[in-house]
């Protein structure tokens, strides 16, 4: 199944196609984004032109890196944020007081046609402080984006940087399958998962509706229950099969199977070690090779694995094969994986060896049961022969993190900078529009990411620039960059008459992500103590932060 092109299409009319959840409205937000809404109204200020950021305070699950996702869905909000008549009624009867009708008019009027969206690319490894979007536009539209932009940021990202750390723990060869959900926080939490997982590195999943939606690899079995619905192979009624090539018919593939399941238990190479198996297990693999005779995978562990769950398997790929077939593989769903994989292994290897069936010693394992970061690198460290992993509940819900904490803070009004105090220096924003850019050395490892203000001059290769701390005095450095990239895009022009970037399709989005996180540095990465990435500001900006930070914070008196 090839994934499907996201990006916009014209459809009635309208310029791109509405959010893929039909409850992402412009009512998908907190009540004070519409009392300030008439706030701004009533003192005249609505119109304001005001700038804002959306970026992150801290890396999640304890480590040093992001992977940014959520984009296209904020931008076909955008594009499609208009209110409804039943709407609007409603916000005026929430509104505590009364709703003036020059008010009502306004919300009748309001879309994001003067809005401004630049962003960095959905897909990108991104680091805390550096704006993922870059709203413009006037004051009180703008707010009212605040919590769906928020909303759509902050998951997506999450679960695309869970997927991405998965993916570093079990390496590029092996194939990952998103399995998550029946335990994924309800139908959005599963949809959203699946796209941003497949974003994360994620090669399939076995959501049908996410397939349908987002182009996304399907993959999938069956059940334990499927396995124990069989009683016996008396209940196969219809035993013939097609060769592969379709030249002839094996008109009672159950005795061949059955034939081949003798071969194994005589088999001296086996040291006689396969005794009696399971023959309601033995049924339901024949019967699901019978219906998916080319995708022939089977969970192994309903009753026995190696006594049973392997032989039975064995048996029926081996007659298979007869027929010109290819078995897919296993799946261990319970025990010991590392042991497990490693045993059905060593069968597989002797049986290609025994009957001469080059490849059979590769068949696939496939491992689930509640895996996690932890569970693969643990299995990394014993070893195994696990191929393919298919991984649910710790992935789609990130059990490890509940969320990342995205914000959403003003920055510029009026072409005036703003900036936000605290006590805590982490919680201090970056005033003023910003200009970002990612930093290269010799070895094409991202160096550093710096923010300048708008109108400084882009940095060059080759040009030593001095990298600040944004609040850190001592921490400075000087950079000569091999390479400079410049992050924030324009996504959404508005009345600017700025070239609009497209969207890639999910696939290509997917390969930037893992591409990103090739060009980062192995120790910014690493699953246990990654090294900060460092992320700067010109020293210009520099001066400006602190000039007006001492300007914006009272001056208290000591009596």
């Amino acid at each position: 199944m090839e994934a499907k092109a996201n990006g916009p299409s014209v459809n009635a009319g309208r310029v791109m196609d509405g959010p893929t959840n039909p409850m992402v409205t412009p009512l998908l937000t907190d009540l004070y984004q519409f009392t300030m809404a008439y706030a701004y109204w009533k003192a005249g200020k609505h119109n304001d032109r005001a700038v804002f950021d959306l970026y992150f305070r801290k890396n999640p699950f304890g480590g040093e890196f992001t992977v940014f996702a959520g984009l296209e869905e904020c931008i076909k909000l955008i594009a499609n944020f208009k209110l409804t008549e039943e709407e609007i009624s409603f916000i005026c009867e929430t509104l505590p007081g009364s709703c003036e009708e020059g008010f009502v008019k306004y919300l009748r009027n309001i879309d994001c046609s003067d809005v401004e969206v630049y962003a960095i690319s959905e897909g990108t490894v991104v680091f805390p402080k550096v704006p993922l979007l870059r709203v413009e536009g006037p004051v009180a539209v703008v707010q009212l984006l605040e919590t769906p932009v928020l909303n759509l940021v902050n998951f997506a990202s999450l679960v695309a940087t869970n997927a991405a750390r998965h993916r570093l723990v079990a390496g590029k060869s092996k194939m990952l399958l998103e399995f998550g959900l029946r335990r994924a926080q309800g139908p959005d939490g599963a949809i959203s998962a699946s796209k941003y997982c497949y974003i994360g590195g994620f090669d399939a999943t076995s959501n049908v509706a996410a397939g349908r939606l987002f182009g996304i690899p399907l993959r999938g079995t069956h059940s334990h229950a499927f396995v124990s619905s069989f009683m016996s192979p008396d209940e196969i009624l219809e035993r013939s099969l097609h060769r592969s090539d379709g030249s002839s018919t094996c008109e009672d593939f159950v005795s061949l199977v059955q034939s081949w399941l003798s071969k194994i238990q005589w088999s001296k190479a086996l040291g006689n070690t396969v005794g009696e198996t399971n023959q309601s297990e033995l049924a339901a693999f024949t019967s699901y090779a019978l219906a998916f005779p080319n995708n022939f995978l089977a969970l192994v562990d309903t009753y026995d694995v190696m006594r049973s769950g392997v032989p039975n398997f064995c048996a029926v790929a081996l007659a298979l094969n007869d027929l010109g077939y290819k078995s897919v593989g296993i799946r261990l769903d319970s025990g010991d994986l590392a042991y497990l994989s490693g045993e059905a292994r060593k069968i597989f290897q002797i049986i290609e060896k025994e009957f001469g069936l080059p490849g059979f010693g590769k068949t696939s394992i496939t491992a689930s049961n509640d895996l996690n970061e932890e569970t693969l690198d643990a299995l990394n460290k014993q070893g195994h022969e696990v191929d393919c992993y298919g991984i649910g509940t710790y992935l789609v819900t990130c059990y490890a993190q509940a969320a990342l904490g995205c914000v959403f803070k003003l920055v510029e009004i009026n072409n005036q900078p703003r900036i936000k105090l605290s006590e805590d220096v982490s919680k201090v924003s970056i005033p003023c529009k910003k200009r970002c850019y990612r930093l290269y050395g010799r070895e094409g490892y991202s160096l550093v990411d710096i923010m300048t203000g708008e109108n400084e001059p882009c940095p060059k290769v080759g040009e030593r620039i001095l990298c600040r701390h944004p609040f850190n005095e001592s921490k400075r450095a000087y950079v000569v960059p091999q390479r400079v990239e410049e992050l924030l895009k324009c996504y959404w022009p508005g009345k600017s008459g700025k070239v609009r970037e497209e969207f890639p399709a999910l696939k290509d989005i997917r390969d930037h992500c893992i591409k990103q996180l090739e060009q980062m540095r192995p120790d910014h990465i690493r699953r246990l103590n990654p090294t900060p990435y460092k992320v700067s500001v010109s020293a210009k900006l520099y001066d400006f932060i602190h000039f007006l930070w001492l300007n914006e914070a009272p001056v208290g008196e000591l009596q």
